[in-house]
């Protein structure tokens, strides 16, 4: 692995994680996911942020820094954005290696380092506006952006070259290999990548949409030439685009996304699912395009990417020992945590002996701010005026969507 020259003094050093370990143990990345972190150059030399103990992700990291004849033990100041244990996880032994590194991070990011780490010295808390002089004409300055994800995140900026440094911000899923910018992948990669950036943005992002919206907005004035953050592509041709995509998925959390349908549903014994197809037949009379995703056979992490990007939900799911299925109750729980508001829903299911789903589900919404149309439920297999009636409440959703 080598170290990929950003501009003059500036380089990215890269990890790629290929496991079946989880993403905050929640995630999965079967396509894995990158761990970039910085080094800027001056008189002295700057690493911005590091890595956890993860697939050998600190080795990759020290071949990268050989590469440029440089090792742990020659950085003077570590920059650390955001403390989440994957930028962070390997601070102690780079400590061990390092003792007098000196450390910046935000006030509540060097609380954390005391917590999480133990280390009590060596450490510079920073602020808005704060700078580091690495000499040689090179200044780097900070930006707190606090709940981008976690209270303690800030981006680093370093005029000289235009690049800012945004950890956890404009991040995405997905392994990089041996190309880490954005003008080394073609079409097809990109189409990847935006969707895995997609995901990353819903699984990771979603609640704190507000806060992105407020980072972009105090950084707006910089000329910005290229944004590095430290999961993903290095945006160097073009970084208005990891910049406007963000804030386009920012807006979903409180206004109308795409013009989709999310179909999210899960079937003891096809019935439940007989209905679905029905309300699909409904959806595609009125030319709306949906996804359609089966609990718990696909993973939570695509059905929220699914749901956050959609106007419209479909929860079909068939009562469960007098509740709801129990997928669809994790589902929700996730939706709840994550802010999935202000969506058009429609909920379908079957049950056997007696009903039940309805009253679970409506306690479990019950905060959701969503618009609700009349649900459908049936015994057993659905008959001839259930189908009917399913098809026409697929597209009269559907119609709620086109507006």
């Amino acid at each position: 692995m080598k170290a990929q020259l950003i501009a003059e003094g500036i380089y990215c050093l890269h990890a790629d994680i290929h496991t079946d370990d989880l993403f905050e143990g929640i995630w999965p990345i079967p396509k894995g996911v990158s761990l970039n972190a910085y080094i800027v150059k001056g008189e002295k030399t700057a690493l911005i942020d590091l890595v956890r103990d993860w697939t050998g992700a600190p080795v990759q990291l020290a071949d990268c820094l050989s590469s440029i004849g440089l090792s742990f033990s020659n950085i003077d100041y570590l920059i650390l954005n955001h403390l989440e244990p994957d930028h962070t996880g390997w601070l102690r032994e780079f400590r061990e290696r390092n003792p007098r590194a000196e450390i910046l991070a935000t006030r509540k990011g060097c609380s954390l380092i005391k917590s999480f780490y133990k280390i009590e010295n060596g450490l510079r808390p920073v602020k808005d506006g704060d700078t580091l002089d690495l000499g040689a004409g090179r200044v780097l300055g900070f930006f707190e952006a606090p709940n981008v994800h976690w209270p303690e995140t800030m981006v680093t900026w370093d005029p000289s070259s235009g690049v800012l440094f945004t950890c956890d911000a404009f991040g995405s899923f997905g392994a990089l290999g041996d190309r880490v910018f954005d003008d080394e992948f073609g079409q097809d990669e990109h189409a990847f990548f935006e969707e895995e950036c997609l995901r990353y943005y819903a699984n990771i992002v979603s609640s704190f949409s507000a806060f992105v919206e407020k980072a972009v907005q105090k950084t707006a004035d910089l000329p910005i030439k290229c944004v590095a953050p430290s999961h993903g592509i290095v945006w160097r041709r073009d970084p208005k685009t990891i910049i406007d995509r963000y804030l386009k998925y920012a807006s979903w959390a409180k206004g109308p996304a795409e013009k989709s349908i999310a179909v999210i549903w899960g079937s003891m014994y096809g019935n439940t699912g007989i209905g679905v197809n029905a309300v699909i037949r409904g959806i595609e009379r009125e030319g709306l395009p949906y996804t359609k995703r089966r609990i718990p056979d696909e993973n939570i992490s695509w059905v929220l990417m699914d749901a956050y990007k959609s106007s419209a939900l479909v929860l079909a799911m068939p009562t469960y020992e007098y509740a709801m299925f129990p997928p669809m109750s994790y589902v929700l729980d996730i939706f709840r945590r994550k802010h999935i508001y202000g969506k058009k829903v429609l909920r379908i299911g079957s049950w056997g002996w007696v009903g039940g789903a309805k009253k679970d589900y409506e306690a479990a919404i019950a905060n959701l701010k969503w618009e609700s149309i009349e649900s459908c439920e049936w015994p057993g297999f659905p008959a001839e005026e259930d189908i009917k009636a399913l098809e026409k409440r697929g597209a009269e959703l559907a119609r709620m969507v086109k507006g």
